[in-house]
């Protein structure tokens, strides 16, 4: 397992320092996003033995360990935009090797899917971006300044390069002289001829370090082991406008985080901007950060900090109460949904998606959005993905009561039966999965049923993964609670289907199958089929050994062909279905039970005829 062992080190791996330590901290922590994809089981051959996957993570874990044991300085200066190379590179080497990875067809919770592909999404990102990390524009100035050597150099602009490149006490400063003398010897000379500058440089904040720690000792001990006890909230936790830790981050379209509160207000003042870049925002909505809020929380577990109270007034609670996204956020989401643009649209109904599984407030604001008729649209998709998001999306919205009359309203389920008909198998999945959900209505059984979606439902039954198998299984029996529909499945050949799982003790099936056959047998047509199928060894064989509701099933169909049909009575007992039956009337639920001992009675009134 060399991905997961790399990606392992690299968790392992200090908290960054220096510089640099933003876009080393990002490139760590998605690899750490990563560990659930490397250490799933199912997964784990597949992606263990993806070589892509294992050079990559061994590039940024090379990089990183460069990084950490490198001169501060350098990394600030000459070396900066080549390690922002680097580290850019890399992450598109990742990209590229997750690309290739066939995560999708790997057999893992849904919840490390949705986060499998953030990170990906997140990879791609920084792949795309020119620069990682933005320049400082006071640090860029004051090195410009210190390194000026005709230049007096005042001790609060030397305090300020010593706390930004991290270099605050002698420690600090033994591990970059060492880290200047390394880079020295492995360039076989001056890396740059920028060395005498460097090394100028660090003898000034060494005196700078020198003449500040006897005054820092003497404020006591007391004060001392204070500041030791705090821990250093990492800067990617701190929102970038009030520097202090995020408790609701969201992301503008620039693609930086922000705290909620004080990005709001940041926009409410008029500004078009963001404020870290000064690049011009093409919307105004706020997405959530979930992945970062995540991280923040166990940051904050680990350290035993409480995380801060949300300061929103009561406006803005009442707003987060409602929904994940705000206004903003949510007709932004509309627009991309009609943009035209494939790669918006996709990536718009998948948050949709993820929006509508969190709770019940989201549920009900993207629907007042105006959310399911676009959402219906994109189910006739040419793009496989934009397809599966849309139906699980809308699977997600039915959750909600009120939903459910406005996807049938958009028209929605003859596109969702053609979904079942020739989508992906997720897709298809998740379409017998909303139709189950809408069907919860006895006129949508109706509707549903005349829109052909039984035969699909059939053939996913019969082809498709385990999970789809039983999703169909549901669908159907909800579907033939109505009388119409029991029709329609018979006559697309449902039973011999049914049959064939009873005899599979293989297959899984057997419970489904029998709770089909069980509804069923009540109609004429289903009767008559189930008849023709040979049906009693395999159900004398489940009263005699199954589980107490599948011998209660099987007894139910027993009663249901007995009952109108003298040479199944006599099938029955050949089969030796009256020891069986006996039994079950002693040991089996109170409703099989009488099932049991009313063909019993049957075998009885033959016997004496």
């Amino acid at each position: 397992m060399a991905a997961a062992t790399v990606a392992a080190e690299i968790a392992a791996l200090p908290e960054p320092r220096g510089p640099l330590r933003r876009v080393c901290g990002d490139l760590a922590r998605r690899v750490r996003l990563l560990a659930p994809l490397l250490d799933d089981p199912s997964s784990a051959s597949a992606s263990a033995s993806s070589t892509p996957l294992a050079d990559a993570l061994r590039a940024a874990r090379d990089l990183l360990q460069s990084v950490h044991h490198g001169s501060k300085i350098y990394q600030a200066t000459r070396g900066r935009d080549g390690l922002l190379r680097d580290f850019t590179a890399v992450n598109r080497q990742i990209q590229e090797a997750l690309d290739q990875l066939p995560y999708h067809a790997f057999d893992m919770p849904e919840e490390v899917q949705e986060q499998v592909e953030l990170v990906h999404s997140q990879f791609k990102r920084a792949a795309a971006r020119a620069t990682a990390d933005p320049p400082d524009a006071q640090l860029a100035r004051d090195l410009a300044w210190a390194l000026a050597g005709d230049k007096p150099c005042f001790p609060a602009l030397l305090g300020r390069v010593s706390e930004k490149l991290q270099l605050e006490t002698m420690a600090d400063m033994k591990k970059e002289s060492v880290a200047l003398h390394e880079m020295v010897i492995s360039s076989g000379g001056e890396p740059d001829g920028c060395v005498d500058e460097m090394s100028s440089l660090l003898k000034r904040l060494k005196d700078c370090v020198i003449t500040q720690e006897p005054a820092a000792e003497a404020l006591g001990g007391r004060s001392s082991s204070i500041k030791h006890k705090s821990p250093i909230i990492p800067d990617e936790f701190r929102c970038p406008i009030s520097l202090e830790l995020m408790q609701d981050p969201v992301i503008v379209s620039s693609g930086q985080t922000y705290e909620r509160s004080c990005i709001q207000k940041w926009l409410d003042s008029g500004h078009k901007t963001c404020p870290k870049t000064q690049l011009p925002l093409t919307h105004t909505s706020l997405t959530p950060n979930f992945v970062l809020k995540s991280l923040i929380a166990q940051w904050c577990e680990a350290n035993g900090i409480d995380l801060p109270k949300n300061k929103a007034n009561s406006h803005d609670k009442k707003a987060v109460k409602s929904s994940d996204y705000d206004n903003a956020g949510l007709v932004s989401l509309m627009n991309r949904l009609r943009s035209g643009n494939q790669d918006e649209q996709r990536a718009a109904a998948g948050e949709i998606r993820l929006l509508a599984k969190r709770n019940v407030n989201n549920r009900i604001c993207i629907a007042e959005a105006g959310a399911i008729p676009l959402l219906v649209n994109l189910l006739s998709s040419s793009d496989p993905r934009t397809q599966e998001h849309a139906v699980t999306a809308l699977l997600n919205l039915s959750i909600h009561e009120n939903n459910k009359a406005s996807i049938v309203d958009s028209n929605a389920i003859p596109k969702i039966v053609e979904v079942l008909k020739t989508g992906s198998m997720e897709a298809r999945e998740n379409a017998a999965a909303t139709l189950f959900s809408l069907s919860v209505v006895d006129d949508n059984k109706v509707a549903i049923g005349a829109a052909g979606a039984i035969p699909p439902l059939i053939n996913l039954l019969c082809d498709g993964s385990p999970r789809g198998k039983k999703d169909a299984a549901t669908a159907i029996f909800n579907l033939c609670i109505y009388q119409g529909n029991k029709v329609r499945a018979v006559k697309a050949g449902i039973i011999v289907h049914l049959m064939n799982f009873l005899v599979d003790p293989t297959g899984g099936m057997i419970d489904e199958a029998l709770t089909l056959l069980a509804i069923l047998a009540g109609n004429p047509d289903g009767k008559a089929v189930i008849t023709q199928s040979e049906p009693m060894p395999p159900l004398v064989e489940v009263i005699r050994t199954g589980s107490p509701r599948n011998r209660e099933n099987a007894a139910a169909i027993l009663w249901s062909l007995c009952s109108a049909d003298a040479e199944q009575i006599m099938a029955a007992k050949a089969a030796g279905g009256e020891d069986a039956l006996r039994e079950l009337s002693e040991t089996g639920t109170d409703r099989a039970k009488r099932k049991a001992s009313s063909i019993l009675e049957l075998m009885r009134q033959k016997e004496e005829a």
